[in-house]
This record gives structure tokens, C-alpha cells and sequence, in this order.
């Protein structure tokens, strides 16, 4: 692995994020989580992984707590570089800041967090709770928009998205 990664901050809300998708009766059906601490041991490189994963996915959605994250060669955290990569090839975008104040962001995050403001609209949220009330109705708009009125029959095998995260550096 080419770099250490902390997944601490923020890792009850993941797992929470998970929970959600899997226990909720319609989500399932439309989307899987990944999450890079289910990933088993393996030789391929972290920041390769996670890249994948976001080429793979349909809807990014990004966590993003106080600190930037260990950065790489190219100054760059992998929630960053997970942002870039989910811009760069047009991908769905939700992004989550959590706190209502940035008074203990680390500069890097703040600037970040700006970045993120000038391309998409981004929520906040204060707890668990309000994260996956606030992911679920922003899912449900998502699949409404791109799945259209007409949704699906019972038979019909609907297209998954993988939900990828940064903070961490992925979901």
C-alpha cells in the first residue's frame, strides 16, 4: 500500500450509511456501499482501489469531517482526489459536511469544502440521524430524476449505483 490511511473520523456514519442501504426496503434494490475497510488484504494499491470504485459507481457521496487526510505525492488527500475523480467523469454527487461550524476544519478541508460549494450543493448535518434522513430523501430524489415516473417491474433488473465516500477514504 502506498500510504497510510486514518478512518476514524467519521466511521460511525458510514457504517450508519451502510445500515441504511441495506436494511431499507426500496434502496437495495438500486444502489451497494463501499466501504474500504470491508476490502480484504490484496496487492493492489489503496489509491487504485478506491479510484475504481469511483469510476464504477453511479452516485459519489462524500462525508467530509474536520480533517483533510493524509495527503500524497500530488498534495492531495484521497477525499479529495475520490471529489476530483466523481467530477472529472460526471458522476452524481452528494456531499455531507458535518458540523455546523468550521472553527476546527483543517485549512486543506475548508478549502475543499469551498471547492465542493462552487460545484454542487452540499449538507450538512450535526449527527447520525440527520445524516441518513438527509442521504435517504436526497437518494430517493435521485432515483425519482434518473429513473423516471415510469420505475420499474418486478422483473426488471434496475441499473446499482455504488455509493463511494471520501473522508477516509471511501464508502
Amino acid at each position: 500500500m502506498s500510504q497510510a490511511f486514518s478512518q476514524k473520523e467519521l466511521a460511525e456514519e458510514r457504517w450508519a450509511l451502510k445500515a441504511l442501504v441495506a436494511g431499507d426496503a426500496l434502496l437495495p434494490r438500486f444502489s451497494d456501499v463501499f466501504l474500504f475497510e470491508d476490502l480484504p488484504a490484496s496487492d493492489h494499491r489503496a489509491d487504485d482501489v478506491y479510484l475504481d470504485e469511483v469510476d464504477r459507481c453511479g452516485v459519489y457521496v462524500g462525508l467530509f469531517g474536520d480533517t483533510y487526510g493524509v495527503e500524497g505525492q500530488d498534495g492531495l488527500s484521497p477525499t479529495e482526489r475520490e471529489f476530483d475523480r466523481a467530477t472529472l467523469t460526471a458522476r452524481h454527487g452528494l456531499v455531507f459536511v458535518k458540523g455546523t461550524s468550521d472553527a476546527n476544519r483543517q485549512p486543506k478541508m475548508l478549502t475543499l469544502i469551498r471547492k465542493v460549494g462552487d460545484q454542487r450543493i452540499h449538507g450538512r448535518f450535526i449527527d447520525v440521524p440527520a445524516l441518513t434522513a438527509g442521504l435517504c430523501a436526497s437518494l430517493v430524489a435521485f432515483q425519482a430524476r434518473t429513473r423516471g415516473a415510469r420505475g420499474y417491474a418486478a422483473s426488471e433488473n434496475p441499473p446499482r449505483d455504488a455509493l463511494v465516500r471520501g473522508q477516509g477514504p471511501s464508502l
